[in-house]
Protein backbone atom coordinates (compact mmCIF):
# COMPACT_ATOMS: atom_id res chain seq x y z
CA UNK A 1 0.00 0.00 0.00
CA UNK A 2 2.45 2.32 0.93
CA UNK A 3 4.55 1.53 -2.60
CA UNK A 4 1.40 2.41 -4.45
CA UNK A 5 1.49 5.57 -2.71
CA UNK A 6 4.61 6.72 -3.54
CA UNK A 7 3.88 5.71 -7.54
CA UNK A 8 0.80 7.36 -7.22
CA UNK A 9 2.60 10.53 -5.86
CA UNK A 10 5.70 10.36 -8.30
CA UNK A 11 3.38 10.34 -10.77
CA UNK A 12 1.70 13.24 -9.42
CA UNK A 13 4.69 15.16 -9.15
CA UNK A 14 5.76 14.21 -12.82
CA UNK A 15 2.30 14.57 -14.28
CA UNK A 16 0.24 17.04 -14.50
CA UNK A 17 -2.98 15.18 -13.72
CA UNK A 18 -5.42 17.99 -13.52
CA UNK A 19 -4.58 19.93 -16.85
CA UNK A 20 -5.07 16.52 -18.73
CA UNK A 21 -8.15 15.49 -17.25
CA UNK A 22 -9.96 19.43 -17.58
CA UNK A 23 -8.86 19.31 -21.20
CA UNK A 24 -9.76 15.79 -21.54
CA UNK A 25 -13.28 15.68 -20.46
CA UNK A 26 -13.98 19.08 -21.85
CA UNK A 27 -12.94 17.56 -25.18
CA UNK A 28 -15.23 14.50 -24.56
CA UNK A 29 -18.33 16.99 -23.61
CA UNK A 30 -17.51 19.14 -26.83
CA UNK A 31 -17.87 15.15 -28.45
CA UNK A 32 -20.85 14.95 -27.27
CA UNK A 33 -22.24 18.77 -28.40
CA UNK A 34 -21.06 18.06 -31.75
CA UNK A 35 -23.19 14.71 -32.16
CA UNK A 36 -26.00 16.26 -30.85
CA UNK A 37 -25.34 19.32 -32.82
CA UNK A 38 -24.79 16.88 -35.90
CA UNK A 39 -27.40 13.89 -35.66
CA UNK A 40 -29.79 15.08 -37.78
CA UNK A 41 -27.79 17.62 -40.22
CA UNK A 42 -28.32 16.50 -43.93
CA UNK A 43 -24.37 17.39 -44.87
CA UNK A 44 -22.45 17.35 -41.09
CA UNK A 45 -23.29 13.38 -39.86
CA UNK A 46 -19.81 12.62 -40.55
CA UNK A 47 -18.44 15.71 -37.96
CA UNK A 48 -18.54 13.70 -35.10
CA UNK A 49 -16.04 10.88 -36.42
CA UNK A 50 -14.22 13.09 -37.65
CA UNK A 51 -13.43 15.13 -34.77
CA UNK A 52 -12.95 12.10 -32.76
CA UNK A 53 -10.04 10.69 -34.99
CA UNK A 54 -8.76 14.06 -34.75
CA UNK A 55 -8.89 13.83 -31.11
CA UNK A 56 -7.01 10.35 -30.84
CA UNK A 57 -4.33 12.36 -33.20
CA UNK A 58 -4.85 15.13 -30.77
CA UNK A 59 -3.77 13.14 -27.63
CA UNK A 60 -0.71 11.48 -29.71
CA UNK A 61 0.30 14.59 -29.87
CA UNK A 62 -0.28 15.90 -26.54
CA UNK A 63 1.86 12.77 -25.11
CA UNK A 64 4.52 12.73 -27.71
CA UNK A 65 5.27 16.68 -27.25
CA UNK A 66 4.93 15.90 -22.87
CA UNK A 67 7.92 13.15 -23.30
CA UNK A 68 10.45 15.36 -25.63
CA UNK A 69 13.39 16.69 -24.77
CA UNK A 70 12.56 20.08 -23.10
CA UNK A 71 15.85 21.68 -24.73
CA UNK A 72 13.89 21.32 -28.23
CA UNK A 73 11.54 24.12 -27.56
CA UNK A 74 14.07 26.33 -27.54
CA UNK A 75 14.87 25.44 -31.34
CA UNK A 76 10.90 26.48 -32.49
CA UNK A 77 10.70 29.72 -32.29
CA UNK A 78 12.49 30.80 -35.29
CA UNK A 79 11.16 28.18 -38.03
CA UNK A 80 7.60 28.06 -36.15
CA UNK A 81 7.36 32.17 -36.24
CA UNK A 82 8.98 31.78 -39.82
CA UNK A 83 6.22 29.17 -41.47
CA UNK A 84 3.40 31.01 -39.90
CA UNK A 85 4.01 33.64 -41.18
CA UNK A 86 5.16 32.03 -44.99
CA UNK A 87 1.58 30.21 -44.57
CA UNK A 88 -0.40 33.40 -43.34
CA UNK A 89 0.93 35.09 -46.88
CA UNK A 90 -0.21 32.17 -49.17
CA UNK A 91 -3.70 31.87 -47.44
CA UNK A 92 -4.42 35.71 -48.77
CA UNK A 93 -3.58 34.61 -51.96
CA UNK A 94 -4.70 31.10 -52.72
CA UNK A 95 -6.59 30.05 -49.86
CA UNK A 96 -10.12 28.84 -49.44
CA UNK A 97 -12.81 31.89 -49.11
CA UNK A 98 -15.73 30.40 -46.46
CA UNK A 99 -18.04 33.49 -45.74
CA UNK A 100 -16.40 36.66 -47.22
CA UNK A 101 -13.09 35.65 -45.28
CA UNK A 102 -10.01 33.75 -47.15
CA UNK A 103 -8.75 31.55 -43.98
CA UNK A 104 -7.98 28.09 -45.00
CA UNK A 105 -5.25 26.26 -47.01
CA UNK A 106 -6.44 22.99 -48.57
CA UNK A 107 -3.98 20.09 -48.86
CA UNK A 108 -6.12 17.70 -51.30
CA UNK A 109 -8.88 16.55 -48.76
CA UNK A 110 -6.90 18.10 -45.25
CA UNK A 111 -8.23 22.25 -44.74
CA UNK A 112 -6.44 23.98 -41.80
CA UNK A 113 -6.33 27.49 -40.41
CA UNK A 114 -2.40 29.27 -41.29
CA UNK A 115 -3.74 31.43 -38.24
CA UNK A 116 -3.82 28.48 -35.65
CA UNK A 117 -0.30 27.86 -36.48
CA UNK A 118 0.44 31.96 -36.67
CA UNK A 119 -0.75 31.93 -32.47
CA UNK A 120 1.93 29.21 -31.37
CA UNK A 121 4.73 30.62 -33.35
CA UNK A 122 4.38 34.09 -32.39
CA UNK A 123 4.17 32.31 -28.73
CA UNK A 124 7.30 30.96 -29.07
CA UNK A 125 9.37 33.90 -31.14
CA UNK A 126 8.04 36.74 -28.61
CA UNK A 127 9.03 34.86 -25.78
CA UNK A 128 12.25 34.14 -27.26
CA UNK A 129 12.87 37.13 -27.87
CA UNK A 130 11.41 38.74 -24.48
CA UNK A 131 13.75 36.11 -22.38
CA UNK A 132 16.87 37.45 -24.27
CA UNK A 133 19.41 38.65 -21.66
CA UNK A 134 19.69 42.11 -23.00
CA UNK A 135 15.88 42.56 -23.78
CA UNK A 136 14.61 45.36 -21.59
CA UNK A 137 10.93 45.78 -20.93
CA UNK A 138 11.28 49.48 -19.87
CA UNK A 139 12.89 50.55 -23.37
CA UNK A 140 10.72 51.48 -25.39
CA UNK A 141 12.81 50.15 -28.86
CA UNK A 142 12.49 46.94 -27.03
CA UNK A 143 8.54 46.71 -26.79
CA UNK A 144 8.57 48.51 -30.02
CA UNK A 145 9.96 45.41 -30.92
CA UNK A 146 8.34 42.87 -28.79
CA UNK A 147 4.81 44.44 -30.62
CA UNK A 148 6.16 44.34 -33.95
CA UNK A 149 6.03 40.04 -33.82
CA UNK A 150 2.80 39.63 -32.96
CA UNK A 151 1.35 42.40 -35.41
CA UNK A 152 3.08 41.15 -38.50
CA UNK A 153 0.56 38.47 -38.35
CA UNK A 154 -2.24 40.80 -36.96
CA UNK A 155 -1.62 42.62 -40.21
CA UNK A 156 -1.80 39.61 -42.15
CA UNK A 157 -4.84 38.39 -40.53
CA UNK A 158 -6.88 41.19 -41.34
CA UNK A 159 -6.18 40.94 -44.88
CA UNK A 160 -8.16 37.93 -44.83
CA UNK A 161 -9.73 39.56 -43.00
CA UNK A 162 -10.47 37.92 -39.94
CA UNK A 163 -11.32 40.31 -36.79
CA UNK A 164 -11.64 37.22 -34.67
CA UNK A 165 -8.35 35.97 -34.78
CA UNK A 166 -6.58 39.21 -34.62
CA UNK A 167 -8.13 39.63 -31.41
CA UNK A 168 -6.38 36.48 -30.15
CA UNK A 169 -2.95 37.78 -30.53
CA UNK A 170 -3.36 41.38 -28.93
CA UNK A 171 -4.07 38.99 -25.96
CA UNK A 172 -1.30 37.32 -26.37
CA UNK A 173 1.18 39.94 -26.64
CA UNK A 174 -0.49 42.07 -23.52
CA UNK A 175 0.22 38.82 -21.61
CA UNK A 176 3.51 38.34 -22.22
CA UNK A 177 4.73 41.78 -22.06
CA UNK A 178 2.74 41.81 -18.53
CA UNK A 179 4.61 38.63 -17.63
CA UNK A 180 7.79 39.90 -18.71
CA UNK A 181 7.25 43.10 -16.19
CA UNK A 182 5.71 45.62 -17.96
CA UNK A 183 3.43 47.74 -15.31
CA UNK A 184 -0.06 48.14 -15.03
CA UNK A 185 -0.40 51.65 -15.78
CA UNK A 186 1.70 50.95 -19.68
CA UNK A 187 -0.55 48.18 -19.55
CA UNK A 188 -3.43 50.86 -18.83
CA UNK A 189 -1.67 53.23 -21.43
CA UNK A 190 -2.40 49.89 -24.71
CA UNK A 191 -6.04 48.94 -23.45
CA UNK A 192 -7.59 52.42 -22.82
CA UNK A 193 -7.47 53.69 -26.73
CA UNK A 194 -9.25 50.09 -27.28
CA UNK A 195 -11.76 50.70 -24.53
CA UNK A 196 -12.27 54.41 -25.92
CA UNK A 197 -13.41 53.18 -29.38
CA UNK A 198 -15.64 50.13 -28.40
CA UNK A 199 -17.77 52.80 -25.91
CA UNK A 200 -18.22 55.29 -28.81
CA UNK A 201 -19.73 52.21 -30.90
CA UNK A 202 -22.48 53.12 -28.36
CA UNK A 203 -23.08 56.44 -28.65
CA UNK A 204 -22.14 60.12 -27.29
CA UNK A 205 -22.70 59.20 -23.82
CA UNK A 206 -20.64 55.67 -23.29
CA UNK A 207 -17.88 57.63 -24.81
CA UNK A 208 -18.03 60.45 -22.52
CA UNK A 209 -17.91 58.02 -19.74
CA UNK A 210 -15.04 56.10 -21.19
CA UNK A 211 -13.31 59.65 -21.06
CA UNK A 212 -14.36 60.12 -17.35
CA UNK A 213 -12.72 57.11 -16.72
CA UNK A 214 -9.43 57.61 -18.63
CA UNK A 215 -9.38 61.05 -16.71
CA UNK A 216 -10.05 59.13 -13.28
CA UNK A 217 -7.43 56.38 -13.75
CA UNK A 218 -5.10 59.17 -15.25
CA UNK A 219 -5.32 60.62 -11.83
CA UNK A 220 -4.98 57.83 -9.80
CA UNK A 221 -2.26 57.27 -10.81
CA UNK A 222 -0.73 60.74 -10.45
CA UNK A 223 2.09 60.94 -13.61
CA UNK A 224 3.51 64.05 -14.63
CA UNK A 225 0.83 66.50 -15.96
CA UNK A 226 2.39 66.32 -19.73
CA UNK A 227 2.01 62.81 -19.91
CA UNK A 228 -1.13 62.32 -18.18
CA UNK A 229 -2.66 65.17 -20.92
CA UNK A 230 -1.05 63.52 -23.73
CA UNK A 231 -2.59 60.17 -23.13
CA UNK A 232 -6.14 61.63 -22.78
CA UNK A 233 -5.84 63.49 -26.03
CA UNK A 234 -4.77 60.47 -27.65
CA UNK A 235 -8.04 58.60 -26.17
CA UNK A 236 -10.03 61.43 -26.98
CA UNK A 237 -8.74 61.26 -30.78
CA UNK A 238 -9.45 57.33 -30.66
CA UNK A 239 -12.88 57.64 -30.05
CA UNK A 240 -13.20 60.61 -32.73
CA UNK A 241 -11.59 58.25 -35.10
CA UNK A 242 -13.74 55.31 -34.98
CA UNK A 243 -16.26 56.86 -37.46
CA UNK A 244 -13.22 56.47 -40.07
CA UNK A 245 -12.30 53.11 -38.91
CA UNK A 246 -15.96 52.03 -39.38
CA UNK A 247 -15.75 53.08 -42.95
CA UNK A 248 -12.69 51.12 -44.22
CA UNK A 249 -14.62 47.64 -42.69
CA UNK A 250 -16.10 45.18 -44.66
CA UNK A 251 -20.09 45.07 -45.86
CA UNK A 252 -20.12 42.03 -43.55
CA UNK A 253 -17.88 43.51 -40.37
CA UNK A 254 -20.36 46.44 -40.16
CA UNK A 255 -23.37 43.81 -40.31
CA UNK A 256 -21.20 42.38 -37.48
CA UNK A 257 -21.14 45.79 -35.02
CA UNK A 258 -24.43 46.77 -36.07
CA UNK A 259 -26.23 43.27 -34.89
CA UNK A 260 -24.10 43.41 -31.68
CA UNK A 261 -25.67 47.06 -30.67
CA UNK A 262 -29.25 45.89 -31.49
CA UNK A 263 -29.67 42.17 -32.67
CA UNK A 264 -33.33 43.36 -33.18
CA UNK A 265 -32.33 45.57 -35.40
CA UNK A 266 -32.21 42.69 -37.92
CA UNK A 267 -33.49 39.36 -36.29
CA UNK A 268 -33.78 37.60 -39.23
CA UNK A 269 -30.53 38.42 -40.94
CA UNK A 270 -27.49 39.05 -39.19
CA UNK A 271 -29.13 39.33 -35.34
CA UNK A 272 -30.31 36.03 -36.16
CA UNK A 273 -27.60 33.78 -34.27
CA UNK A 274 -26.90 35.84 -31.63
CA UNK A 275 -30.80 35.88 -30.36
CA UNK A 276 -31.48 31.94 -31.36
CA UNK A 277 -28.29 31.32 -29.03
CA UNK A 278 -29.52 33.59 -26.25
CA UNK A 279 -33.07 31.42 -26.93
CA UNK A 280 -31.38 28.12 -26.61
CA UNK A 281 -29.04 28.32 -23.19
CA UNK A 282 -31.68 30.50 -21.81
CA UNK A 283 -34.20 27.30 -22.40
CA UNK A 284 -32.18 24.90 -21.24
CA UNK A 285 -33.35 25.96 -17.43
CA UNK A 286 -31.48 24.68 -14.65
CA UNK A 287 -30.97 20.63 -15.77
CA UNK A 288 -31.64 21.34 -19.93
CA UNK A 289 -33.85 19.56 -22.03
CA UNK A 290 -31.96 16.19 -22.41
CA UNK A 291 -28.96 14.89 -24.44
CA UNK A 292 -30.62 14.53 -28.14
CA UNK A 293 -33.54 16.53 -26.87
CA UNK A 294 -32.90 20.37 -27.43
CA UNK A 295 -35.10 21.67 -29.34
CA UNK A 296 -33.04 24.68 -30.96
CA UNK A 297 -30.31 21.97 -31.73
CA UNK A 298 -32.47 19.44 -33.07
CA UNK A 299 -34.18 21.60 -35.33
CA UNK A 300 -31.17 22.93 -36.15
CA UNK A 301 -32.44 26.95 -35.62
CA UNK A 302 -28.38 27.80 -35.53
CA UNK A 303 -26.51 26.98 -38.31
CA UNK A 304 -23.65 25.33 -37.84
CA UNK A 305 -23.94 24.97 -34.49
CA UNK A 306 -21.03 22.48 -33.86
CA UNK A 307 -18.82 25.00 -34.12
CA UNK A 308 -18.47 28.79 -32.83
CA UNK A 309 -22.18 27.89 -30.92
CA UNK A 310 -21.10 24.98 -29.18
CA UNK A 311 -21.77 26.59 -25.80
CA UNK A 312 -25.50 27.18 -26.86
CA UNK A 313 -26.10 22.75 -27.04
CA UNK A 314 -24.62 22.35 -24.13
CA UNK A 315 -26.49 25.62 -22.11
CA UNK A 316 -30.05 23.87 -24.06
CA UNK A 317 -29.72 20.22 -23.47
CA UNK A 318 -27.23 20.15 -20.33
CA UNK A 319 -28.86 23.37 -18.86
CA UNK A 320 -27.20 25.82 -16.07
CA UNK A 321 -25.24 22.58 -14.53
CA UNK A 322 -23.79 21.64 -17.32
CA UNK A 323 -22.97 25.16 -18.47
CA UNK A 324 -21.20 25.59 -15.32
CA UNK A 325 -19.33 22.02 -15.12
CA UNK A 326 -17.76 23.51 -18.42
CA UNK A 327 -16.65 26.51 -17.29
CA UNK A 328 -15.32 25.40 -14.36
CA UNK A 329 -13.11 22.88 -16.25
CA UNK A 330 -12.18 25.83 -18.19
CA UNK A 331 -10.92 27.64 -14.84
CA UNK A 332 -9.63 24.39 -13.42
CA UNK A 333 -7.39 24.62 -16.86
CA UNK A 334 -6.62 28.44 -16.45
CA UNK A 335 -5.24 27.78 -13.01
CA UNK A 336 -2.78 24.80 -13.43
CA UNK A 337 -1.76 27.35 -16.22
CA UNK A 338 -0.87 30.07 -14.10
CA UNK A 339 0.42 27.86 -11.48
CA UNK A 340 3.06 25.84 -14.31
CA UNK A 341 3.84 29.45 -15.25
CA UNK A 342 4.45 30.79 -11.67
CA UNK A 343 6.44 27.73 -10.91
CA UNK A 344 9.49 28.46 -13.87
CA UNK A 345 9.43 32.48 -13.75
CA UNK A 346 12.52 32.63 -11.87
CA UNK A 347 14.37 29.16 -13.41
CA UNK A 348 13.40 29.22 -16.78
CA UNK A 349 11.79 32.90 -17.94
CA UNK A 350 11.58 31.44 -21.61
CA UNK A 351 9.09 28.08 -20.73
CA UNK A 352 7.14 30.30 -18.21
CA UNK A 353 6.46 33.37 -21.05
CA UNK A 354 5.45 30.37 -23.22
CA UNK A 355 3.12 28.59 -20.92
CA UNK A 356 1.60 32.48 -20.13
CA UNK A 357 0.91 32.36 -24.03
CA UNK A 358 -0.85 29.41 -23.69
CA UNK A 359 -2.77 30.60 -20.99
CA UNK A 360 -3.67 33.87 -23.00
CA UNK A 361 -4.53 31.90 -25.69
CA UNK A 362 -7.01 29.75 -23.98
CA UNK A 363 -8.62 32.34 -22.14
CA UNK A 364 -9.24 34.98 -24.63
CA UNK A 365 -10.76 32.16 -26.89
CA UNK A 366 -12.82 31.18 -24.00
CA UNK A 367 -14.05 34.55 -22.69
CA UNK A 368 -14.61 35.59 -26.31
CA UNK A 369 -16.66 32.52 -26.94
CA UNK A 370 -19.35 32.83 -24.24
CA UNK A 371 -19.57 36.69 -24.61
CA UNK A 372 -20.24 36.31 -27.65
CA UNK A 373 -22.76 33.57 -27.31
CA UNK A 374 -24.61 35.41 -24.76
CA UNK A 375 -24.69 38.49 -26.44
CA UNK A 376 -21.82 40.36 -24.37
CA UNK A 377 -19.73 40.43 -27.97
CA UNK A 378 -20.29 40.80 -31.49
CA UNK A 379 -20.56 37.57 -33.23
CA UNK A 380 -16.70 37.49 -34.49
CA UNK A 381 -16.22 33.47 -35.45
CA UNK A 382 -13.99 32.48 -32.12
CA UNK A 383 -14.12 28.85 -31.63
CA UNK A 384 -14.49 27.89 -28.34
CA UNK A 385 -11.05 25.78 -27.93
CA UNK A 386 -10.96 22.40 -27.26
CA UNK A 387 -14.94 21.82 -28.27
CA UNK A 388 -15.45 23.43 -31.02
CA UNK A 389 -15.56 21.25 -34.42
CA UNK A 390 -12.44 21.83 -36.06
CA UNK A 391 -9.08 19.08 -36.13
CA UNK A 392 -6.41 21.88 -36.29
CA UNK A 393 -7.61 23.99 -33.86
CA UNK A 394 -7.92 20.59 -31.31
CA UNK A 395 -4.21 18.95 -32.57
CA UNK A 396 -2.73 23.00 -32.17
CA UNK A 397 -4.50 23.35 -29.03
CA UNK A 398 -3.43 19.77 -27.30
CA UNK A 399 -0.02 20.86 -29.20
CA UNK A 400 0.00 23.86 -26.62
CA UNK A 401 -0.81 22.11 -23.60
CA UNK A 402 1.25 19.16 -24.40
CA UNK A 403 3.78 22.09 -24.04
CA UNK A 404 2.74 23.41 -20.61
CA UNK A 405 2.42 19.63 -19.31
CA UNK A 406 6.07 18.79 -20.24
CA UNK A 407 7.21 22.14 -18.70
CA UNK A 408 5.30 20.97 -15.36
CA UNK A 409 7.00 17.47 -15.56
CA UNK A 410 10.56 19.24 -15.81
CA UNK A 411 9.73 22.08 -13.65
CA UNK A 412 12.70 20.86 -11.24
CA UNK A 413 15.56 20.62 -14.20
CA UNK A 414 15.98 24.78 -14.94
CA UNK A 415 17.63 25.20 -11.20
Amino acid sequence: MLHRSRIDYQLEDRFDLILFFSAFFLVVIGLLAIYSATLHHPYAQGNFQKQAIFFTLALGVFFITYFINPGMFSYLPVPTYSLAILLLIAVIFIGKKVYGQRCWLELGSLSFQPSELAKIGTIFFMSYFLSKEHTDINSIRDIVAALMIGLIPVALILLEPDMGSALIFFAIMLALLFWKGLDIFSIFVVMAPGLVIFASMFGVAPFAAALVLILLILIYFRRNLFLSASIFVLNLGAGFIFDSIYKILSPHQKKLIETFIDPNADPLGSGYNAIQAKVAIGSGGLFGKGFLNGNQTQLRFIPEQWTDFIFCVIGEEFGFIGALITVCLFLALFLRLLKIASFTKEKNEFTSLVVIGILATQFAHFAINISMTIGLMPVIGIPLPLMSYGGSSLLINMFMLGIAANVYKNRKQHA
